[in-house]
């Protein structure tokens, strides 16, 4: 987890000129136009959160259980942000999320355990290390995806947004002898399998 967002205080992107809420918007809808994925980008306007850091701690907190858990909560908090335009910097909101989550999903995620969780020196802690890779690894941008097969020390690093080719190439590069082991050839088993999904990851997950 990044931590983008301390707050509106001190964030600062001088390469796309935001300081401040509003200056936000323009960006998500350019996301959202060359991603073709459902963005809200109403919400710098009508209900801006006022820190990723929270959002961060809770995914974290989420990781305490599982990683699969922290994976889902992660999803499932990114689409209350861009898709509801719910403000994932109130810990009621991260809260209720992960409630819905453990409602939908039996055995993934303990909804009591993650609220407890939210609050422990652990979370925060996970959250403090990934922070200290940011800065090790110089990174000052988000979309930020960082690959090393295991036992190299070289790596690459992507900043900003890269189509798929371009991620698949990487990948290549770090692993030459990596083959898809799967390929989603029924619509209805793939989102039964993800259990959400958005027309357009439909559509790439379709293609042959």
């Amino acid at each position: 987890m990044g931590g983008l967002l301390p707050n509106w205080e001190t964030f600062n992107d001088p390469m796309n000129a935001i300081s401040r809420p509003l200056q936000m918007g323009p960006l998500w809808l350019e996301a959202k136009y060359r991603s073709g994925m459902p963005i809200n980008d109403r919400i710098w306007y009508e209900n801006p959160p006022a820190s990723s850091y929270p959002a961060c701690i809770a995914v974290k907190a989420a990781g305490l259980q599982s990683a699969v858990a922290a994976e889902e909560y992660l999803r499932q908090v990114r689409e209350a942000v861009m898709l509801h335009g719910k403000d994932i910097s109130k810990w009621e909101v991260l809260r209720q999320v992960g409630h819905e989550l453990s409602e939908r999903s039996p055995g993934l995620l303990d909804s009591e355990q993650l609220h407890a969780d939210m609050a422990s020196p652990a979370a925060r802690k996970a959250f403090e290390q990934d922070l200290q890779q940011v800065r090790l690894h110089g990174i000052t941008r988000f979309p930020a995806l960082t690959m090393r097969r295991e036992g190299q020390d070289a790596g690459i690093m992507m900043v900003g947004y890269r189509p798929y080719a371009a991620l698949e190439q990487a990948l290549k590069q770090i692993a030459p002898d990596l083959e898809p082991i799967q390929h989603s050839t029924d619509e209805l088993e793939h989102r039964r399998y993800w259990g959400s999904t958005t027309q357009r990851e439909i559509e790439e997950a379709m293609k042959t």
